[in-house]
């Protein structure tokens, strides 16, 4: 395939970064947030991989080059798999990573049972519109206060018994082992190696 470069579909520094930094192995090139036409997309697919799309489709249109965007969340079983798709605003339109993790302990208050996973799809839009999608996920659960200081979102109340720790206790490359968008990215890069 021949594929020389491409923009990544998020506003989301943290997230641009995690994404170029799996994504270094291949010889694309990224192009940089200062270079990028960013565009408002708003998510209301009812699903993971209908946001990706929607994101990709609009970045790719905008850039006139491949788009890779990414949509995931956590997913908590005792809130019926929220907050799902609304994980960025889950406490609010306006919702910080802060407000999110408050209304989340919140909700969890005296639950036993708090079993989580995080999933990411992820679709890349090829400049001629042919799509190439790939989805990964990571089970663990919700611990009862913040704990760890790297990452963003959730991370500070996800524990990874694979990792034994929180994501926010991860370093970037614990953390990019195991994650949901790291098993993403890198079943995407063998789907990229095999076209």
């Amino acid at each position: 395939m021949n594929l020389s470069k491409l923009v990544i579909a998020s506003n989301n520094k943290k997230k641009r970064a995690e994404i170029k930094r799996i994504l270094s192995t291949l010889n694309i090139e990224v192009v940089p947030a200062s270079k990028t036409s960013f565009v408002d997309v708003i998510e209301d697919a009812p699903d993971f991989q209908g946001n990706a799309r929607k994101k990709a489709e609009a970045f790719m249109r905008a850039n006139q080059c491949a788009a890779l965007a990414d949509d995931s969340g956590l997913c908590v079983d005792a809130l019926d798999g929220a907050p799902g798709v609304y994980s960025a605003r889950f406490a609010g339109e306006h919702a910080t990573d802060v407000d999110n993790n408050v209304k989340l302990l919140h909700d969890l208050k005296g639950v036993k049972d708090r079993s989580a996973s995080f999933i990411c799809a992820l679709h890349l839009t090829l400049p001629d519109g042919q799509p190439i999608t790939a989805q990964g996920h990571v089970e663990g659960y919700i611990v009862e206060q913040e704990t760890g200081d790297t990452g963003f979102g959730y991370d500070p109340l996800f524990f990874c018994p694979e990792l034994n720790k929180t994501f926010a206790q991860a370093s970037a490359s614990e953390k990019a082992s195991v994650s949901h968008r790291g098993r993403a990215l890198r079943k995407l890069i063998q789907l990229l190696k095999d076209v």
